[in-house]
């Protein structure tokens, strides 16, 4: 009787533990099931509401509103920029047509040609308040006093030439002389420095008239903002340094916006100004919130990565495989905390220059552009839920690791193509001149664009190099088109066709998969696929209407 007690002892405890066993097992694959499930169906589950998708629908409203108020207000600033370029050119530029030629503004090929140009510089500098139709003046320094106009000119120290005879004798050291005008003292600059324009043109490198200006950006009055000032910093240069008979004159113009030290303005401006700075405060309160819902989803996936782990190594002695690990490790959530980290601080960039403490314009435009290019590519993720979208992201998965491969093997040609046709054909084709103009040519060339225009700009002085020239395109345009292009599209077509066939006959099995089917066969790496049980049509709202298969869910995350 008393071993009869103890057996039944013996046998509850081990039912007991069984039947823990069985509970934490169950409610493990619970747990799975429900993390891999899609919004809508969590919501059937366990009635919670999907914050994290409301949060990511706002935020992308919220995110493009505010990018498209900045660039709005870009633009004007932009446009105010190109626009007192292209006047200060007319003002100071005598003959100036209005169109740069190539990357300089405008030539002179004649002694009487350069001393016109610079006379006409400093005249028209001398009466800029008197032409300008714009409000620009004269920079003052912080007592009152206009800040000068500064000409400097380098030239070789001493030297010779004589091209009939085929002789020179340069010293190439260079000397620098410099002169600075008043605007107030009109004609000053000729008695006083005439010494400066008695040119040695055979030892003139340069000569760099710099001055700067101040300009007020009135128009973004019209859009109920507050104008910014500017700081024109103005460098002419007439560029002698090729000495080939062509003089290159540049103007060059860096501008610096800054807060206007003493304004006053009636109408909206300044409240606009302020509904703008709340706006963006509640973007960026908007991107915390999302950046927090991200990150304790990837704070439960990796929890749940270490029970299922737990799991197998106790009671299968078996670690978890390479592509169950990357199921719990969701890159669209990586993604989301990025664009959220370059929205807030694009976010607080902008409302930086909203209240006229920074001008970095450039910058602020790429964390903004970068962050709404970001959300918008992690709206994908939720389109994975449909079966038609999903056939596309799968595609781009499976095939993005086969193509970076490739496109490392076919970058080696590109670079080689690249450096031989800029040494070679670069003295006699305009679009070979630079390598990266040679990499923008080839690159047009293989996407099918101005192949015949390649073609015909080459000067044909040169027999040898027409002839290299040509075999040249010919076998860059042959190679990459019909071989490199063809095999680029066959790599993405086979994993189409792959994840196709996968969604007719199912994925394959891994341990994750056969945990949630409730397999019991651990011991194998099984090189099978599951069958679907049931092939169901997708409708317009199927993941608030069907319960998708596991697998599915767990490729689509």
């Amino acid at each position: 009787m008393e071993l009869l007690i103890r057996y039944l002892d013996r046998s509850d405890s081990i039912s007991s533990i069984m039947s823990q066993d069985t509970v934490k097992e169950e409610s493990l694959r619970d747990d799975l099931r429900y993390y891999f499930k899609s919004p809508c169906e969590k919501y059937r589950a366990r009635g919670q509401k999907p914050w994290k998708l409301g949060v990511q629908i706002l935020k992308i409203i919220m995110v493009t509103t505010q990018l498209v108020l900045f660039g709005l207000n870009n633009q004007l600033v932009v446009s105010y920029k190109e626009e007192n370029t292209i006047a200060l050119k007319n003002l100071f530029l005598k003959d100036y047509s209005g169109v740069d030629e190539d990357d300089y503004s405008i030539a002179v090929y004649t002694q009487q040609g350069v001393h016109d140009s610079l006379s006409h510089v400093l005249d028209q500098y001398s009466r800029l308040s008197q032409l300008s139709v714009g409000p620009i003046s004269y920079a003052e320094e912080e007592d009152g006093t206009l800040l000068p106009l500064m000409a400097c000119k380098e030239y070789y120290k001493q030297g010779s030439v004589q091209p009939s005879d085929g002789t020179y004798d340069i010293d190439a050291q260079l000397e620098k002389v410099c002169f600075t005008h008043n605007p107030k003292s009109t004609n000053r600059w000729r008695a006083g420095n005439s010494s400066f324009f008695d040119l040695d043109f055979f030892r003139l490198v340069d000569i760099k008239i710099s001055f700067q200006l101040k300009g007020i950006n009135l128009q973004t009055v019209r859009s109920r903002e507050l104008p910014d000032c500017y700081s024109f910093f103005v460098t002419i240069t007439f560029d002698n340094a090729c000495h080939s008979g062509k003089v290159k004159i540049f103007l060059d113009i860096d501008s610096q916006s800054s807060a206007c030290r003493d304004w006053k303005i009636s109408g909206t401006a300044q409240k606009n100004t302020h509904y703008l700075l709340v706006f963006d405060a509640c973007v960026i309160l908007m991107c915390l919130t999302s950046t927090v819902l991200c990150a304790r989803s990837i704070i439960l996936a990796v929890r749940l990565l270490q029970r299922f782990s737990r799991f197998l190594q106790e009671n299968y002695s078996r670690s978890v495989c390479e592509d169950d690990q990357k199921e719990f490790l969701n890159g669209w959530y990586v993604l989301v905390i990025v664009s959220d980290i370059l929205a807030i601080i694009g976010s607080i960039l902008k409302m930086e220059i909203q209240a006229k403490s920074l001008t970095s314009y450039d910058v602020c435009s790429i964390f903004l552009g970068t962050s709404t290019l970001l959300v918008w590519v992690g709206v994908i993720r939720y389109l994975g839920y449909f079966q038609k979208y999903n056939v596309l992201i799968l595609t781009m998965k499976a095939a993005f690791p086969k193509v970076l491969r490739f496109c490392c093997c076919a970058g080696m040609i590109y670079l080689g193509y690249t450096f031989c046709g800029w040494i070679v054909l670069g003295p006699y084709h305009e679009k070979f001149e630079g390598l990266s103009r040679v990499a923008e040519c080839l690159f047009s060339l293989v996407n099918g664009d101005d192949m015949f225009t390649t073609f015909a700009q080459l000067k044909d002085k040169n027999t040898l190099v027409w002839l290299f020239s040509r075999a040249y395109l010919y076998s860059f345009i042959s190679l990459f088109i019909y071989m490199v292009l063809s095999l680029f599209i066959a790599l993405i077509t086979d994993a189409y066709e792959t994840i196709k066939n996968y969604q007719k006959e199912g994925f394959p099995m891994t341990d994750l998969r056969k945990f949630l089917k409730e397999l019991k066969d651990f011991h194998g790496v099984e090189e099978g696929v599951i069958q679907n049980d049931v092939h169901i049509q997708y409708p317009s709202l199927c993941c608030c209407k069907r319960t998708p298969e596991i697998e599915d869910i767990i490729i689509i995350s």
